[in-house]
């Protein structure tokens, strides 16, 4: 038999929980720390910060760590880590190198309906070999126009139509072999372009269409129908990407996984049916409060008109949020109110939860009904990744994290000689003028009070260097706590194996770097001075 005693304890403004050890029936001490069940009895509004995860036994290696976890009911993926369906974050080039990487993006809604739907279908058709909808130009375009499409979509390979359009027949390919050595940029594209291209028939395989390219040697091979008009291109690059991206999130088609984000204002159902046209694979119902009626009823729309459909509903912080959402169909829960770097609600509206309470609550009640839960907000670090996985999410969605890469929408600019990026919350006023107010029911309204602001962040790269960091610093950390994957980490936490302590503002300090003049800082691959 086990005994535990545990009683709050304050110091200053800081709350802390003083236990004594765990002690068998034969008095010897079993375990230090607390379960979580214990640190949260106390019904403290506590957060990440707050705690420390006691170190677990070491018998294996970081290469045996395993990340894969389930997104969804029916949705795994490699990587625990989604972007935020924010305006400054989540479009398609986001969404794409997480899908990539083995994560997944959520693609946000400030934008029309055909916008938000061709994002999700350029996403799906990234990698599935055939690109449909190709770019193309005509013979009567110039060399710059290929420089343009080259500096924006990063490829020069393009298909040339009689008129410029997929409606109509194909009559020759621009590559780099052909105008590298033009230095007249104003030349038009039927003097340079090869006349000749090797084609393969529509219908042929994507097994056959790699032989052809690999054989040939090019780089891009157009599909025609019998009448010779463009259908489809397929790039060797897919082929690279393939070997390059083992672990990339990919649906049932091999195509790229990609999540899109609605509202539950009624007009958003047409944007539901475009988003599901476009071959989304799973939505997120994006309200900064889903316990409501208005949540509640789509969730039933969507399951009786999409059964198929996976929908993460949200954001909750507590259990009976939970239930009313998974009682309505959610196949999976998206928590926080109030945590993210750029959101003021819980100081302007008085309402919501510490972030690692609400995950700890809300993925014990959502475990039993089989529901993943994705923790959304307050993720500084790594550390924070672990301590939202530890406390039974499956996954962290994060804005500010991934803000500021290259992939994030916005052009760089200069701040003192600082390289920066926008990025804001979806309640800043900001954004809310561009249509963010639908997730806070303000969109009508004539008074805003703002959630959020709007700010600036550092460059931080590309993600393809920040994925792979974060990954290995998760598998290390698995290491630490003495589980080799996400599923032992929850059952552990269920058993109570997984301990925890709360630590004073001192104990953080003191886990930080403290007591340097100045320092060397490694963020995302690169060495940042801090003086």
């Amino acid at each position: 038999m086990i005994f535990r005693v545990s009683k709050p304890v304050f110091f200053g403004d800081c709350l802390a929980i003083q236990s004594s050890p765990a002690m068998t029936s034969r008095g010897g001490p079993v375990a230090d720390g607390m379960t979580a069940s214990e640190v949260f009895h106390s019904h403290s509004s506590l957060t990440y910060d707050d705690l420390i995860i006691m170190p677990g036994f070491i018998d294996f290696g970081v290469q045996d760590v395993k990340l894969q976890t389930q997104l969804t009911r029916e949705i795994s993926i490699q990587a625990p880590l989604c972007s935020s369906p924010m305006d400054t974050v989540t479009e398609t080039e986001m969404a794409v190198n997480l899908a990539l990487l083995g994560g997944i993006g959520f693609i946000h809604y400030n934008n029309t309906i055909e916008e938000q739907a061709r994002m999700v279908r350029r996403v799906k058709r990234y990698e599935n070999g055939f690109i449909t909808e190709p770019i193309v130009l005509s013979p009567n375009s110039l060399i710059s126009d290929v420089d343009e499409i080259r500096d924006r979509h990063g490829f020069s390979g393009v298909p040339i139509t009689e008129d410029g359009t997929l409606q109509s027949k194909l009559v020759g390919i621009v590559t780099n072999r052909d105008i590298d050595f033009e230095s007249d940029r104003s030349i038009a594209l039927n003097n340079v372009m090869t006349t000749d291209p090797i084609t393969a028939p529509k219908g042929i395989t994507l097994q056959e269409a790699n032989r052809i390219l690999r054989e040939s040697k090019k780089g891009k091979l157009p599909i025609v129908d019998k009448n010779g008009f463009l259908c489809a291109l397929v790039s060797r690059n897919d082929i690279k990407k393939n070997r390059d991206f083992p672990e990339a999130s990919k649906s049932a088609d091999k195509q790229l996984m990609v999540g899109a984000a609605i509202s539950t204002r009624p007009d958003d159902r047409t944007r539901l049916a475009a988003l599901v046209e476009a071959g989304v694979d799973v939505i997120v119902v994006d309200s900064a409060q889903g316990h409501s009626v208005f949540q509640i009823e789509l969730l039933r729309e969507i399951k009786a008109t999409y059964p198929d459909l996976q929908v993460i509903a949200g954001n909750v912080v507590t259990k009976d949020q939970c239930e009313s959402l998974i009682d309505s169909g959610a196949d999976g829960i998206r928590v926080g109110m109030g945590p993210g770097s750029i959101c003021t609600t819980q100081e302007t509206m008085a309402v919501g939860r510490g972030q690692a309470a609400a995950v700890y609550h809300c993925s014990n009640y959502c475990r039993s009904r089989g529901v993943p839960v994705i923790a959304d907000g307050g993720i500084r670090d790594i550390g924070h990744i672990v301590k939202a996985l530890s406390l039974g999410s499956s996954a962290v969605m994060m804005g500010l994290m991934f803000s500021g890469t290259s992939e994030t929408p916005g052009d760089y600019f200069y701040q003192n000689g600082v390289r920066l990026k926008r990025y804001r919350g979806m309640a800043s006023i900001e954004a809310m003028d561009s249509g963010g107010g639908k997730r806070y029911f303000a969109e009508d309204e004539q008074v805003r009070v703002a959630q959020g602001v709007s700010g600036m962040v550092m460059d931080k790269g590309s993600v393809r260097n920040l994925i792979p960091y974060l990954c290995q610093g998760l598998k290390h950390a698995f290491q630490d706590i003495g589980v080799t994957n996400v599923k032992a980490l929850h059952a552990a936490l269920e058993e109570g194996k997984v301990n925890f302590e709360t630590r004073t503002m001192s104990a953080q300090r003191e886990g930080g770097v403290h007591d340097m003049y100045s320092y060397e800082k490694p963020a995302m691959g690169t060495r940042e001075r801090v003086e």
